[in-house]
């Protein structure tokens, strides 16, 4: 008979106190990840008996309400959809404390009764736990000397899903999802992020602009050693790929030797509302992987600024296009999110883009449409689909109305959609495939390569007006289904 070896808890408790309440999940999540891993350093170090398990569990939060009473209608979270018991599961309570304490404070708030906080049935993977502990490892399969998974829990892809964000989920027990995420999906996407980005989580920022082309990435650095040069810009630090962080505006940033598929950068805040730049490169399924994982850090926007194929004769290269409408024929999300759902654009992101665009260029009202157009944005999977017999395709976007195509944008706003994060797209006209300005060297005009070098800019200050909108004004029930999660 194997023995089940499990590290001391305190009991479960209620909690009427949203910071001690996190104060306990940071206790249970240390004392876990604590016992993971003095087990399995003592494992690779002593070996294991075959009749033993090392098993440590996530903690838990837990509501249980009993009325249908309406809390404040003008927020779109905080609240339950019913009578009933919720739990979630949580993952590095460090990480996510000022957001665990903003969401519980609501529970406690609107329901006026305490939240339980408590050890879960749900095993925490060594893998994950080893986070805690940078300079341990886990061997490749046969190299411990034992089977790693005969003796500890590992990470299972058969629990680690996105149901709960899809709507399929069905509540175990009568207990619903009190969060958009379960433990393990979360803990799984933090460490695809690291790996994917160079960056550790921590470092990401509130507002994320999602990029395809590395010449921003020079002027997001040239725009965040100008802040640190200023005193009074609230950004404290400027973090490269490799986690090179530098706190000067003169400060040198060591070359990486290796480039990250998806290189990342990080204007920070001391309070987490900086901005973070993703260059996700080329095409539809590096900007669902992107904002697959980033969207467990529940940012409170996330924007593209790419580059893109106009549509219009009336258009020229380095004019913006704003998306107020998307046609997805990128298909990497087709499964989890039906090409009949509607993508709807949001107001507060809207007007902040058109705003930042107004500031930028000194242009207003009826002058702004020289350089800007506002309509529907076609995102598509095949880069050279120039190449196909033109009946089809130009045929669907002239159809659409859509005025600009690229790889990205409608990926990204429909995950948005999807994992409920605003979403907002500004596009800079590259090329223009179906009146001859293809991208080739030597065709981008003066006026191309100076609205380019604004577009960044634009993208910066439509977030930084985002950052001083409350959360939840931000936050739109546009975003919500009939039934759902109380956490953001």
């Amino acid at each position: 008979m194997t023995t089940i070896l499990l590290p001391q808890h305190p009991e479960s408790e209620d909690f009427d106190d949203a910071t001690a309440a996190v104060e306990r999940l940071q206790l249970l999540y240390r004392q876990a990840t604590d016992f993971l891993c003095a087990g399995f350093t003592k494992a690779m170090t002593e070996g294991v008996t075959d009749d033993q398990r090392i098993r440590a569990h996530y903690p838990e939060i837990c509501i249980t309400t009993t009325s249908f009473a309406r809390v404040d209608s003008r927020l779109s979270f905080g609240h339950v959809a019913a009578p009933g018991t919720y739990a979630t599961t949580v993952t590095r309570p460090d990480l996510f404390e000022n957001y665990l304490i903003q969401q519980i404070g609501l529970l406690i708030r609107n329901y006026g009764q305490p939240i339980t906080i408590r050890v879960s049935d749900t095993p925490m993977p060594v893998h994950f736990a080893m986070t805690a502990q940078p300079g341990l490892t886990i061997p490749q399969e046969g190299a411990a000397g034992f089977t790693l998974r005969d003796v500890f829990d590992v990470p299972d892809l058969a629990t680690t899903n996105d149901d709960i964000v899809n709507g399929t989920h069905s509540p175990a027990n009568g207990v619903g999802p009190l969060a958009l995420f379960t433990a393990q999906r979360v803990d799984y996407s933090l460490a695809r992020l690291s790996h994917y980005t160079a960056t550790d989580p921590e470092h990401f920022q509130n507002h994320v602009l999602f990029t395809n082309y590395q010449f921003y990435v020079a002027e997001f650095e040239s725009y965040a050693r100008s802040q640190l040069a200023d005193p009074d810009s609230g950004y404290t630090s400027f973090v490269s790929t490799g986690n090179h962080q530098i706190t000067s505006a003169d400060a040198e940033i060591p070359e990486t030797a290796k480039q990250p598929q998806m290189p990342t950068y990080h204007l920070k805040r001391e309070d987490g509302s900086g901005i973070t730049l993703v260059n996700i490169g080329v095409g539809p399924s590096n900007a669902k992987t992107a904002t697959d994982h980033i969207a467990v850090l529940r940012p409170h926007a996330w924007l593209m600024v790419g580059h893109c194929a106009g549509l219009r004769n009336t258009q020229a290269l380095g004019d913006f296009v704003l998306a107020h409408a998307y046609l997805r024929e990128d298909h990497v999300l087709d499964d989890d999110l039906p090409v009949w759902t509607p993508i709807p654009a949001l107001a507060e992101i809207q007007i902040a883009l058109e705003q930042a665009v107004a500031e930028v260029t000194k242009l207003e009202g009826y002058d702004l449409k020289r350089i800007m157009r506002t309509g529907t944005v076609a995102t598509i999977d095949n880069r050279n689909w120039e190449l196909r017999d033109q009946s089809g395709p130009v045929q669907r976007l002239s159809q659409s109305r859509a005025v600009a195509l690229d790889m990205e944008s409608a990926t990204i706003a429909a995950n948005g959609y999807r994992f409920r994060v605003p979403y907002g797209t500004l596009l800079c006209v590259s090329d223009k495939p179906l009146h001859g300005e293809l991208k080739l060297p030597g065709m981008a005009s003066d006026f191309y390569r100076t609205q380019v070098a604004r577009h960044l800019m634009i993208g910066i200050r439509a977030m930084e007006r985002l950052r001083g909108m409350p959360l939840e004004r931000l936050h739109s029930r546009k975003l919500r289904s009939f039934d759902e999660t109380a956490f953001l």
